[in-house]
């Protein structure tokens, strides 16, 4: 069954929007929080979007109460193939009673019962959000917001009336209240652009996980704090960055790796996908290109395509460590060839089209070129040397 039909749309169906909010909320990403609704990544983003982030009550907990599409739909069809309502009520679960109600009030004059129209009108008559406190007290809303450009919390905007107005229990809000207010516009009472006095200073609201709490999170890996210390002053080659450029709507990639000492670069290709059995196979077989002399170590980000990491480091040898959280820093080198990268791939593109010998083109074309930090000697030079010896 599609999500997204003439006139109808996913927006309409809580049920499903509920499960995507889950997955959201359980840590996975956009493209893995829509495969069980069928939709696009696009229509996730759109719904976290209009949504501000923060995950809607309506549809939590129905409890049996309403009918849901599918009961509608099979309403529709058995009632077009003439059966009672008592016998339409037995397929769906329902009593004949609510079978009655619901074609009496979701049928459209002239157009007989429709599964889409009637969920719609449901939808739309279920529809009865209460006045936002923010909206009907502007005394109230002209202080949060007053608060708000002073860079207050939420929470000590919430505080601070109980102390100054301990009589006056109109004057008070909970801080959940100012979030809802300020990232639902819906709600119709704080402007979104008022985020940005928050200390995130996010337009979208992310969940805050607890310690450990990080889904996908890669098993046993060890920090950068444990990486040798030979490692930072780049005097002994054979320790390598690594990264992921990206393409067009995240459905394709190719692997970096930069060695610290010499900047020499070679790219990891990735023709069908990088998730983390694909990313093994691959790394592993372009690290087996060189010589052992070379395989000291490997720093790489977080990502989940490093789920199996130790498979690699078993194949090939070389040690692997892994940055902070949010740290691009820590792989400086890496990070500032991805963006001479982008000149050859640029952002928004396919990158699946592009072929081994493509890379490897475009790698050698990075090694032939002068760096300042290498006194303008050329990593193929430098790597050349290493090799010699």
């Amino acid at each position: 069954m599609g999500v997204v039909m003439a006139g109808y749309s996913i927006f309409l169906r809580p049920d499903l929007l509920q499960v995507f909010w889950a997955g959201m909320q359980a840590g996975d990403f956009i493209t893995d929080a829509v495969l069980p609704i069928g939709t696009s990544r696009r229509t996730g983003r759109r719904v976290l979007l209009e949504a501000g982030g923060v995950r809607p009550r309506r549809g939590r907990n129905l409890k049996g109460r309403c009918l849901s599409f599918a009961q509608r739909e099979e309403i529709a069809v058995l009632r077009a193939q003439g059966y009672s309502l008592r016998q339409i009520g037995a397929v769906i679960g329902a009593s004949a009673s609510t079978v009655s109600r619901e074609l009496r009030r979701n049928t459209r004059p002239g157009a007989g019962y429709r599964a889409t129209s009637a969920h719609a009108m449901a939808y739309e008559r279920a529809s009865r959000p209460k006045p936002a406190k923010l909206h009907t007290n502007p005394a109230l809303r002209a202080r949060v917001e007053g608060d708000l450009k002073k860079k207050y919390s939420p929470e000590q905007i919430a505080g601070r009336p109980r102390v100054q107005f301990p009589d006056q229990p109109e004057m008070r809000v909970s801080p959940e209240t100012i979030y809802q207010s300020l990232y639902v516009q819906s709600r119709g009472a704080l402007k979104r652009d008022l985020t940005a006095c928050l200390r995130t200073g996010r337009a979208l609201r992310q969940p805050c996980r607890k310690a450990g709490q990080r889904k996908n999170r890669i098993p046993g890996m060890i920090n950068i704090s444990e990486r040798p210390a030979e490692v930072e002053d780049r005097a002994v080659p054979g320790h390598w960055e690594g990264d992921l450029i990206i393409g067009k709507g995240n459905l394709s990639a190719i692997g970096t790796l930069v060695e610290r000492t010499t900047n020499y670069t070679m790219l990891v290709h990735l023709p069908g996908g990088y998730k983390a059995e694909q990313m093994r196979d691959a790394l592993a077989a372009k690290i087996q290109t060189l010589p052992q002399v070379l395989r000291h170590s490997l720093t790489w980000d977080q990502g989940i395509e490093m789920q199996d990491w130790k498979t690699v480091t078993v194949d090939t040898g070389i040690d692997i460590y892994f940055c902070d959280p949010h740290s691009p820093w820590q792989r400086g080198i890496n990070e500032n060839t991805n963006g001479l990268l982008r000149q050859y791939f640029p952002k928004g593109t396919d990158l699946s089209i592009h072929s081994p010998t493509d890379l490897d083109w475009v790698a050698d074309e990075l090694n032939d070129r002068p760096r300042k930090r290498l006194g303008f000697q050329k990593p193929i030079e430098l790597i050349g040397n290493l090799l010699l010896q």
